[in-house]
């Protein structure tokens, strides 16, 4: 029997995002869990949910490890106690990272974009490639899709400023302590609306513009080349 990979957003924000944010809020102080405690407990729920995506696909993921490695440095910065500007860059050199990742495969024969938008798992790749080629228009999309993938990496940059704006901002007390936990808590419910929300919003931009091209080139609309329609 092969594992499932079939998931639930909702339940994925609240394993990821509210269990842990209203454990640091509510469990930090030495009557409950304790600063160390509660940091530790919140952070085995999004560890355990990216280990566990990374099992079920079977593969490896970039963007999977990041984020189990990006949430063990920000409980290492906790339990180690380091000063709270080390969270602020932390935040910021994850999708910093990944930018440059997303930007360095534009020189590649194989730009980022294919993976993360122009997929099979999202359009019928196949039948855009057969139109685009009947049309004499492949070399031309192929540019679009090197032009998409420097509007990915700038989304990602993008997040990378939010998420140093945000930490420094809100996350200013010594770690180790319940004030940080708190604040660490509330960081991760704002980076929600304030980081995430714009950054899926630009890229459903840069999906708009793949898909004009593929209008264009291809003579196809979305709804056309959208899997499972």
């Amino acid at each position: 029997m092969q594992p499932t990979t079939a998931r639930s957003p909702l339940l994925e924000i609240a394993v990821t995002l509210l269990i842990p944010s209203l454990i640091l809020m509510q469990l930090s102080k030495p009557e409950y869990l304790g600063p160390a405690g509660a940091l530790l407990v919140a952070l085995a729920f999004p560890v355990g949910w990216g280990l566990r995506e990374l099992f079920l696909s079977r593969k490896f993921s970039l963007f999977a490890v990041l984020g189990v490695v990006s949430l063990l440095l920000t409980g290492g910065i906790g339990l180690l106690e380091l000063d709270p500007s080390w969270l602020a860059v932390k935040e910021a050199a994850v999708p910093a990272v990944l930018g440059l990742v997303v930007a360095g495969s534009a020189f590649t024969k194989r730009p980022l974009v294919r993976v993360l938008l122009y997929t099979p798992l999202l359009l019928d790749t196949e039948k855009i490639d057969a139109a685009l080629a009947e049309r004499g228009n492949l070399t031309t999309f192929e540019t679009r899709l090197r032009t998409a993938t420097w509007m990915l990496a700038g989304s990602f940059g993008f997040s990378s400023i939010m998420n140093y704006v945000l930490a420094t901002w809100i996350v200013t007390s010594p770690a180790g302590t319940t004030a940080f936990n708190e604040e660490l808590g509330r960081l991760t419910l704002l980076s929600y609306p304030m980081i995430a929300l714009p950054a899926t919003l630009m890229m459903l931009a840069v999906l708009y513009y793949l898909a004009r091209g593929v209008k264009r080139l291809a003579g196809l609309g979305l709804s056309d080349v959208l899997q499972g329609q």
